[in-house]
């Protein structure tokens, strides 16, 4: 039997289905579209069996099937596509937590693998790969072709084995970048007293995220105790994950009211999720950082905290992938991930392709200390009043000679003294800035009052 008449009777069965289905609608709409059905099938089967017939080499069939499958899927947008087996066991393995690579979160742009957020403590991350980096060439082979899961599947590979990548970085000219395989084991969740601040980072949302999370907040509570301040929730470079998981997170923090909705298609498939009673920080003051490599589930995450006036968003606009794919399995064939609806915050905005503004916009930046020039103070004029204090009550100061000499002691720190050759995180910074002012006019506010 020929493929045209195997996809004519698969066809046949398809539409005798929907015509069998109680709505009226679709009934309808589907014996409009029958004849084109048939015309373009027929065309798909008349392709196929040329292909099968005369290519200069011979193809499998489920080489070209797959493949239609996937052009079709990948045609839609950047995020939906077409896993075999393999890649599809890799996909449940990779929201597990634990899997072979780089340590890479990637889509498609333009033909090229684009970067979305290299994840920490990766070999991606130690070498240098930023979000929104275009990976043009894998070992000197062009991306250019390929699909995503193939792109990947040729970026995972052997543990311990070498691959060169060719990046292009905006303002840049193309460079390679050679990185060596490892088994990426993710903590999704860690943390760290700064000072009487909690700190958690978040870096990706897998089946870990919510437990990972509730465990670091009773550490941090523990170590710092009841003199904590506030938390700040770091989601840069965070490329998304599992909406349970973000849905999680968010709750966490929240008391009432909606997290997220989804809208697809069909206006009866919408899905709201709500907040339960009880929150994880104590009403205590958040600030949540975010950047241009924070996607999908982060974002859900900012917009709840930020439309419900919980948390104060910090850093530059996230990525702004607002779509839900759904896996979808497909017995003996892997699975398909497809784009079933939109993601929307409380409020109603929609995250796809816009992202989420910061409250306050701060850029990465490097601190430089400058060197000013030795100034006169009051103290230092001729004749110069004393401040009425009994000279043995009066407290010491510091003069600016002396605060010069610790400024170039401090200075002059050699590498390994003191988290010397650790480099500032400017946005974490200004992070913490705000929540101890915060602490600090509630502290002041409450003695006046």
């Amino acid at each position: 039997m020929k493929i045209r008449s195997v996809l004519k009777t698969v066809t046949a069965v398809a539409l005798l289905s929907a015509w069998l289905a109680p709505t009226p609608a679709l009934a309808a709409e589907t014996k409009q579209n029958d004849a084109d059905t048939y015309r373009l099938l027929n065309l798909f089967g008349d392709v196929f069996e040329r292909v099968r017939a005369d290519y200069v080499e011979k193809p499998t069939d489920q080489e070209m099937i797959e493949a239609a499958i996937s052009g079709m899927l990948t045609s839609l947008d950047p995020h939906s596509s077409y896993m075999n087996a393999k890649s599809f066991k890799d996909m449940q393995v990779n929201t597990r937590g634990e899997f072979g690579g780089l340590g890479i979160r990637v889509s498609m742009e333009a033909g090229y693998v684009k970067v979305i957020s290299p994840i920490d403590d990766t070999p991606a991350s130690r070498a240098g790969i930023k979000p929104s980096d275009l990976i043009t060439h894998l070992d000197g082979e062009q991306v250019q072709g390929l699909t995503l899961n193939q792109a990947v599947d040729k970026m995972r590979g052997k543990v311990g084995s070498d691959l060169k990548l060719t990046i292009l970085r905006v303002g840049t000219k193309p460079f390679d970048v050679s990185i060596t395989r490892a088994a990426i084991k993710i903590k999704s969740v860690r943390s760290k007293v700064e000072d009487k601040v909690g700190y958690v980072r978040i870096t990706q949302f897998n089946e870990q995220t919510d437990v990972g999370l509730k465990k670091q907040m009773a550490k941090l509570k523990k170590d710092i105790g009841d003199d904590i301040q506030g938390y700040v929730l770091d989601l840069r470079n965070n490329p998304g994950g599992l909406l349970d998981q973000a849905v999680a997170v968010s709750n966490a923090f929240l008391s009432k009211g909606e997290i997220v909705s989804t809208r697809s298609r069909r206006a009866e498939d919408t899905q709201r999720y709500n907040a339960r009673p009880g929150d994880l920080a104590d009403n205590l003051p958040i600030v949540v950082l975010v950047n241009g490599g924070s996607a999908s589930a982060s974002e859900i995450v900012a917009g709840a905290l930020q439309d419900h006036n919980r948390a104060v968003i910090l850093g530059t606009k996230s990525f702004g992938k607002g779509s839900v794919q759904t896996i979808m399995p497909l017995p003996g064939h892997g699975a398909m991930r497809l784009t079933t609806a939109r993601y929307y915050t409380p409020s109603g905005r929609s995250i796809q392709g816009k992202g989420i503004d910061p409250d306050i916009v701060v850029k990465q930046s490097r601190i430089e200390a400058v060197d000013a020039p030795k100034g006169r103070f009051e103290a230092d004029l001729r004749n110069a009043l004393d401040n009425g204090l009994k000279k043995d009550t009066k407290k010491k100061t510091k003069k600016p000679d002396d605060a010069k000499k610790n400024d170039d002691k401090a200075s002059s720190a050699k590498p390994g003294d003191d988290k010397a050759d650790v480099p500032q995180d400017y946005q974490l910074a200004r992070a913490l800035d705000l929540l101890r002012g915060v602490a600090l006019f509630g502290a002041r506010a409450v003695k006046t009052n």
